[in-house]
């Protein structure tokens, strides 16, 4: 067996639905399968789905407020007051800042903006950089991406004078700031069509009411803060996204032309994972690390050597924060092991001082992901007595309700169910550490301790071919909840399995369901090869992509996760030193059997610190890997050993010390002559005589001896101190009938079925007799 690193719960969409798509759609059925699998059952919503247009775009008008706040920044641009875009310092915020001040520059407003630093003003409306914007002109702000949990500083602003305009899309609380208007797609007095906007959407649709029409040209810049924080990847949300993918491969604007090239991405071929993984995290890395200002200096510059210039700062400064984040990460799960050992806690909650509050989030994330536990990553301030800090989290453990219930330790903290910030003294660091692990361990299940993996397109590789998996796009953007299928392809052999790469930690197999084949590609999976024993049945999971070499383009799989339930048969058979096969044995869960006692007497010196047990002799219980040193009596020893063990895998040795497969059994002429010869002398002295008859018939001594046993047991002759002596008138019988002739037989019969058959022989037979014992085991529990 292989074991899954994932627990697989397999959807498989209804088949008839499927087969309709295919027809009313002219789609491949890839495309039919992964679109039932996301919820579409009706031709016409499917159809809309996948040929999205610009009419699906909504009235902005729709949007609660937008006409006063069109109309108070009209009259600001009549009379030149000047207006400053708060934003944020993520790259939703500093999309959102871009796509609002340019459609004012359009207009000809005198506009600038602003956006808090993480580090010293925290999070959205700030009351000092308020009164700093007041100080310096700005009669009118708007907020893009924050202000509508501001409720102090907004109403400070107006206090002091200066008209706000909020436009956000995070939760709304129970009460609203008193702003001069509120736009906000989920606004309690509000009716908008589609409340998932990320904060770059909502700008977006204000620049179109300002303007009077769609801004084509800020497409692209949408499409990138949308991805970039995670919104559903639906209704307008999707719009964005493909058009502004779409416009982003031929666009000439400066920023992203110095984005791609300072990725290592192509700008014909990018995606919403080239704006999720290598565009966005660039434009997040300067708000990260200090000012964010530089990501919306490039984004709106017209001068290639300046995005040039910019880019490769946020190259630079993403470089910085993937090694804090790597050293921080380093440092947090050698806390870990410090704090738990082996025994890993039910809640993670590490602090560190000095850590880089601006990426522990993404610590947190790391760690949720290679340990699958809640964890929270604190940043330790000793001087002001303060950590702070994110946290991530698992199905099945809202992190916001388990941290509403330690609230007394907490003065500040929100989020949701999979993710939270908090600050908390510095002192209550090991109570909430004590506490959420009390609260995990009375929540969090063995199961819900292990990553689950949502498997919901099912393929066959005849399915797969290099033009559907390029029609692909008609599907993209993939997304939040649109999300990348995961594809499965079962009951596969590996005709080639090989590791790869310069230190062969990857993993490259060719597999086949008996009439195609595909490759697949397991990064960093090159154990998984010795896991593999010839023949077994796998099953994979993992993305689909399109491999292009030397202008020859061919499918594969990237892998995800393997399995197999077979128990695996592996051949250790003709590699008569243990040394040499020692290595491949897993250290856990073993039991070394002999059936021979003079076998373990053999290996036991050899073996020197592992304990072999003699079948018979010892108590069977259940384990993962059984090592069979030498050959059992036959199938039924087999059996009860499978059965009785129960493992993963079996490795067969089957040594024998004596081989008497190429021996074989003398024949019936060898007999006769033999029998004539005993009776004409009467009596044979076997000590002093059968070395000369051994070199007189060309026999080996052992056969002279063997068939004198077998002439003894039938009663033929009686043995005397070394001297066979002929009994007179004795009894017909066939050979077949003396002990040790059928012994002789049966021995020879084991080594040529399991140590000189070939291995899918051998495998043949090992898979019936676990057959046998799974069929008997059934029939017990009936």
């Amino acid at each position: 067996m292989i074991e899954s690193m994932k627990t697989w719960t397999i959807n498989r969409p209804d088949e008839t639905i499927v087969n309709t798509f295919i027809k009313e759609l002219s789609i491949p059925s890839i495309h039919a399968k992964i679109l039932v699998s996301r919820g579409f059952s009706n031709v016409e919503e499917a159809r809309s789905f996948l040929h999205m247009e610009e009419s699906c775009l909504h009235d902005p008008y729709l949007l609660f407020d937008m006409e006063k706040a069109v109309e108070r920044i009209h009259q600001a641009i009549e009379t030149g007051e000047k207006i400053t875009i708060y934003g944020d310092y993520d790259a939703d915020g500093v999309t959102s800042v871009t796509v609002l001040t340019t459609a004012l520059e359009q207009l000809g407003a005198n506009v600038g903006f602003t956006i808090p630093n993480r580090f010293e003003h925290g999070y959205g409306p700030n009351i000092d950089l308020f009164d700093e914007l007041h100080q310096t002109g700005t009669s009118l702000i708007i907020t893009v991406d924050n202000g509508i949990s501001g409720l102090d500083a907004v109403a400070h602003a107006k206090s002091i004078g200066m008209d706000i305009i909020v436009t956000d899309h995070h939760e709304i609380g129970d009460e609203l700031p008193v702003a001069d208007a509120i736009i906000h797609p989920r606004h309690p007095e509000g009716d908008y069509p589609f409340g998932e906007l990320a904060g770059v959407g909502v700008a977006f649709k204000l620049a179109c009411a300002l303007l009077g029409e769609v801004p084509e040209e800020l497409y692209e810049i949408a499409a990138i803060g949308t991805v970039a924080d995670l919104v559903p990847l639906k209704g307008e949300n999707r719009f964005l996204v493909k058009e502004g993918i779409r416009r982003m491969r031929m666009t000439e604007r400066p920023a992203i032309q110095a984005l791609v090239k300072v990725s290592g991405t192509e700008q014909r071929t990018l995606t919403e994972e080239s704006l999720g993984f290598m565009i966005g995290p660039r434009l997040n890395a300067p708000g990260r690390l200090g000012s964010a200002d530089p990501a919306v200096h490039l984004l709106k510059t017209e001068d290639k050597m300046e995005a040039m210039s910019i880019a490769e700062q946020l190259d630079a400064l993403n470089k910085e924060r993937q090694a804090l984040v790597t050293k921080i990460a380093d440092e947090a799960e050698q806390a870990l092991i410090d704090m738990y050992g082996d025994m890993l806690p039910y809640v993670i909650v590490i602090a560190g001082v000095g850590w880089n509050p601006g990426v522990v989030g993404i610590v947190a994330s790391r760690l949720t992901e290679k340990y699958y536990r809640p964890s929270i990553v604190l940043s330790v301030d000793l001087e002001m007595g303060i950590a702070k800090g994110s946290g991530r989290s698992i199905a099945g453990f809202d992190l916001f309700k388990e941290l509403s219930k330690t609230a007394d330790l907490l003065p500040h903290f929100g989020g949701h169910e999979m993710a939270a910030g908090m600050s908390l003294s510095v002192d209550d660091v090991a109570e909430l550490r004590n506490r959420l692990n009390d609260q995990g361990k009375m929540s969090l299940t063995d199961e819900m301790l292990t990553p689950q993996l949502q498997i919901d397109v099912p393929l066959e590789i005849g399915e797969i071919d290099v033009d559907v998996l390029e029609s692909m796009e008609l599907l993209r953007p993939f997304g939040m909840s649109f999300e990348k299928p995961v594809f499965l392809i079962e009951n596969l052999s590996a005709s080639s399995v090989r590791k790869i790469g310069a230190a062969k930690n990857h993993l490259k197999l060719e597999l086949s369901d008996g009439v195609d084949t595909l490759d697949v590609i397991g990064f960093g999976n090159g154990e998984i090869a010795d896991e593999m024993s010839p023949g077994v049945k796998l099953s994979v999971t993992g993305d689909l992509q399109v491999n292009e070499w030397n202008g020859r383009k061919k499918p594969q799989m990237l892998l995800d996760d393997i399995q197999s339930k077979e128990r695996q048969l592996f051949d250790l058979r003709g590699i008569r030193e243990p040394n040499r096969w020692i290595s491949i044995i897993p250290e856990k869960n073993n039991l070394f059997i002999a059936f021979q006692e003079t076998s373990i007497a053999f290996f036991q010196p050899i073996l020197k610190n592992i304990q072999i047990h003699q079948f018979g002799q010892t108590e069977l219980s259940e384990t993962d890997h059984v090592i069979v040193l030498d050959l059992p009596s036959g199938s039924e020893q087999m059996k009860e050993l499978i059965e009785r063990t129960n493992p993963k895998r079996v490795y067969a040795h089957f040594f024998v010390n004596e081989s008497l497969y190429f021996e074989g059994i003398p024949s019936r002429e060898h007999f006769g002559w033999y029998y004539s010869f005993l009776k004409k002398r009467g009596s044979f002295d076997l000590r002093k005589q059968a070395q000369e008859l051994s070199k007189h018939r060309g026999w080996k001594v052992e056969t002279i001896y063997f068939m004198t046993k077998v002439f003894s047991e039938l009663g033929f002759v009686k043995i005397e101190n070394g001297l066979a002596i002929v009994i007179e008138d004795a009894e017909k019988k066939n050979l077949s009938e003396a002990p040790s002739y059928k012994q002789r037989e049966r021995q020879i019969e084991l080594e040529q079925m399991l140590v000189y058959a070939p291995y899918m022989d051998l495998k043949k037979w090992f898979d019936e007799i676990c057959k046998e014992t799974v069929n008997r085991e059934e029939q017990l529990w009936i």
